[in-house]
């Protein structure tokens, strides 16, 4: 990012003091992760002559944005100051004003945006409108961490499908159950409120009618803070799984995809407690689920299916990252459950090579984040 000033003297400085205030705008959009769905999570703050006047970070989908929320706090005071935001600022009119209207009526001399928005309502268009308003922008600092906050939000813009992850609790010996089919508890309590922590950042957690059928989820992040439940997903081509299983309790919202040979009486009783149920005609494939999340807006998908619904994904080959918590447990038997089931890979030279991103300890476990080596299909067929 350049700053076209002459003195390398105060050029450093300068950079200095971005780096410093566009690090707490990051800060203050990471705090909101998971609460702002479906808005991405941005921060900002309001300097002048190296003091912050306001700072503000967006806190729920149809309240202030985190500009005009700094502006508040700043006032007056604004006129001649830097703004500094990470993510573009908005240019058209949504659940709220265009903030790039506010910025300017605010007499704010300078912008410092961390990155574009992918958004083809705004990319480009608000920082336009702030250039041609006679507002210095410079855009670019501290890019990919910015994008990595909202990366789910980031992808889908790109891509048109939601970001999927693959998500399981395994035994060192890679089981999810004994022969028996009992599974609580593999993982230690640490990595359940490490996997509920996920939860809160995603738009949408997706299990087969196994898992409801042998555990009973109820499928929300369980936070005090009121921030937004995912939408709960469930696949389930009979509808066998009960009309009062916890997923169709009232702490979220639900979505069944079925088959149109579902008895329609299950169907309504499902409907009158206010579950969507989609009968698809066909039975149940990945890349159908997929398209019809994209149409409802869903960019991050969280599945923590079974092996059957893991090894559709795996089959499909439309995933992005798997999450492994792995516990130091071994339960053998050839009968226990496995994580992935489907088709699987013919050869080794047909197996999916990962790229570990991260391994981490937490509690007694291990959690691994691995995302494939190769690009996978990031638009759907059709």
């Amino acid at each position: 990012m350049s700053h076209g000033n002459e003195n390398p003297k105060e050029s450093f400085c300068e950079l200095m003091n971005d780096n410093f205030f566009m690090k707490c705008a990051l800060d203050l959009a990471r705090m909101t992760l998971g609460q702002t769905r479906p808005n991405p999570s941005v921060g900002c703050v309001i300097v002048k002559e190296g003091r912050i006047l306001g700072m503000g970070s967006h806190l729920k989908s149809g309240e202030p944005h985190a500009e005009v929320l700094a502006l508040r706090q700043s006032g007056s005071e604004s006129r001649g100051a830097t703004l500094y935001v990470t993510l573009e600022p908005c240019a058209h009119f949504g659940h709220t004003p265009p903030c790039v209207n506010a910025i300017i009526a605010a007499g704010i001399s300078r912008v410092v945006v961390a990155t574009t928005d992918e958004n083809p309502l705004v990319s480009g268009k608000g920082i336009g409108r702030l250039r041609e308003a006679g507002i210095k922008v410079e855009n670019g600092l501290f890019e990919n961490d910015a994008k990595q906050i909202n990366e789910s939000f980031f992808f889908f813009h790109k891509n048109g499908r939601p970001r999927i992850t693959l998500k399981a609790a395994v035994s060192l010996d890679g089981r999810i159950a004994t022969r028996t089919g009992h599974s609580r508890w593999i993982s230690s309590e640490s990595s359940r409120q490490d996997s509920h922590i996920l939860r809160r950042t995603v738009d949408a957690i997706l299990v087969g009618s196994g898992t409801v059928v042998s555990d009973n989820p109820t499928l929300t992040a369980r936070f005090p803070d009121g921030a937004p439940q995912p939408l709960r997903i469930l696949i389930d081509r009979r509808l066998r799984s009960s009309t009062e299983a916890n997923i169709f309790n009232s702490d979220a919202q639900t979505l069944v995809f079925t088959t149109e040979a579902s008895d329609p009486n299950i169907i309504g009783a499902l409907r009158n407690k206010g579950v969507e149920v989609v009968p698809l005609k066909q039975d149940f494939n990945v890349p159908q689920v997929i398209s019809e999340l994209a149409l409802r807006n869903v960019r991050s998908l969280l599945v923590e299916g079974g092996a059957t619904i893991h090894g559709a994904f795996l089959d499909s080959g439309i995933f992005d990252e798997v999450i492994f918590y792995i516990a130091p447990k071994l339960i053998g038997g050839v009968d226990a459950k496995f994580s992935i089931g489907g088709i699987g890979a013919e050869t080794m030279a047909s197996a999916y090579s990962l790229d570990f991103f991260s391994v981490e300890k937490i509690g007694e476990d291990l959690k691994i984040i691995a995302r494939p080596k190769q690009p996978l299909p990031k638009q759907l067929p059709g």
